[in-house]
């Protein structure tokens, strides 16, 4: 069995110097919105100008999700429980930590209530649609394929277990072998520990920043983090009950806005696949300019704090299928949607072709060596004859020594020079 933390466990508790407001007043309206510091600085009122995340479902792995909570009704689809066998995915409890899935549906899609949305919670991806997942005790594996069985384009685990678990991994080569981006915190005692599911290959592993753009101490680090996001004094919808809202730190909510984020560019470009959608978030990342001396990926930063206006409207190529995503050997998406789709009959049909296509392949190379070795000896024959027999007769080619050929470069790797820029960026 495997013991699981939410990504606020090891740091604040989830929620910790709560809003406690039973039916906000309009009087706090502006104030509330004023509090959701992380949407301005990543200029969300001009994002949603390009994108709001419409069409798009986000499944959320988590403790639960309340649908009838004010600022998410009616973005909440039907979901399940793994935990207790059933379709109701509404948190079990009272306690303020039964509001932790809540909180991460929020910060992605909450669409706030009363005038235009003027008051309560509003996600970075305001239209959004949520499939909540309770994923019970025993790994992720039954809920991340049903996520993407279901229609999930992101899924969102802001949660973390100190086990591997092979059922685990082959179930985030199954979703992203079916062009499902999974994002997950890297967790929170600020240790050089990630854990899982965020240190799988194929997963997105997602840090914390503060509103000035610096590590949250409490932010764990290595060489899988890909991305950093807002993660200290995130107003939510957490709180028990259907109208009440949190705040608290963590990089449960950097994770939750980088899901966000995803599914704004999943909106914007339906055609990218998962791995495509990662680089545009990694190509538009930004290291804030009062941090000195840094390449990435940090083991930090990973490639900067996302930047979602750029991302959605800079033009950048595709780039190739699993962009900045690591895949590896027999755990390549490729061979686990074959093998989920086909079964074992299709592989050994693929392998004798293959076997085939080399033994041709082998035929075609020998011929083409035989005739460049004919070639050769027939110009070495007319040279002699031009040179009058001699390397320096009036004939003679110049001698070229051969050009070493440049490595090709991942445009992953270490970058010496990372893009800097003012954060929070201006509106």
């Amino acid at each position: 069995m495997a013991f699981k933390r939410t990504a606020h466990a090891l740091s604040v508790t989830a929620l910790t110097g709560a809003l406690i407001m039973a039916a906000a007043p309009a009087t706090f309206a502006d104030q509330t919105r004023r509090d959701q510091w992380a949407l301005k600085a990543l200029q969300a009122e001009s994002v949603w100008k390009v994108a709001t995340g419409s069409g798009v479902t986000v499944a959320v792995i988590d403790n639960g999700v309340n649908a009838d909570h004010i600022d998410l009704k009616g973005n909440v689809l039907k979901g399940r429980d793994f935990e207790d066998g059933d379709d109701d995915a509404s948190p079990a409890g009272t306690n303020t930590g039964s509001g932790h899935g809540t909180a991460m549906a929020s910060v992605i899609a909450g669409h706030g209530h009363g005038s235009d949305g003027q008051d309560g919670v509003k996600g970075l991806a305001p239209d959004a649609k949520i499939l909540p997942i309770r994923s019970g005790t025993n790994g992720y594996a039954d809920a991340i394929r049903y996520a993407v069985d279901r229609g999930a384009a992101i899924i969102n685990i802001s949660e973390f277990q100190t086990q591997d678990l092979p059922q685990d991994r082959e179930a985030v080569t199954y979703a992203l072998a079916h062009n499902v981006l999974i994002v997950s915190g890297s967790g929170n005692n600020g240790s050089a520990n990630i854990q899982f599911p965020a240190k799988y290959p194929g997963v997105v592993a997602v840090g914390g920043v503060d509103s000035s753009g610096k590590i949250w101490g409490k932010s764990n680090y290595g060489p899988e983090v890909l991305l950093v996001a807002p993660a200290t004094r995130i107003v939510n919808a957490g709180w028990p009950g259907n109208e009440r809202l949190g705040i608290g730190d963590g990089t449960s909510d950097a994770t939750a806005y980088v899901s966000a984020a995803a599914a704004l560019l999943r909106q914007k470009f339906p055609d990218l696949t998962a791995g495509q959608i990662a680089n545009r978030l990694v190509k538009t990342a930004v290291i804030p300019a009062s941090v000195k001396g840094i390449s990435v990926p940090d083991e930090k930063y990973g490639y900067g704090i996302i930047n979602p206006l750029v991302a959605l409207t800079k033009d950048i190529p595709a780039g190739s299928k699993y962009g900045p995503l690591e895949v590896s050997g027999t755990d390549s998406p490729s061979s686990s949607a074959e093998k989920s789709d086909t079964g074992t009959t299709e592989d050994e049909k693929a392998d004798q072709k293959q076997v085939l296509f080399f033994v041709v392949l082998g035929v075609i190379a020998l011929v083409v060596v035989g005739l460049i070795v004919l070639l050769i000896v027939k110009l070495s024959r007319r040279n002699k004859n031009n040179n009058n027999g001699g390397p320096g007769g009036p004939g003679a080619y110049p001698q070229y020594g051969q050009q070493p050929v440049p490595p090709q470069q991942n445009p992953y790797q270490q970058q010496p020079s990372p893009p800097q820029s003012q954060w929070p960026p201006q509106q």
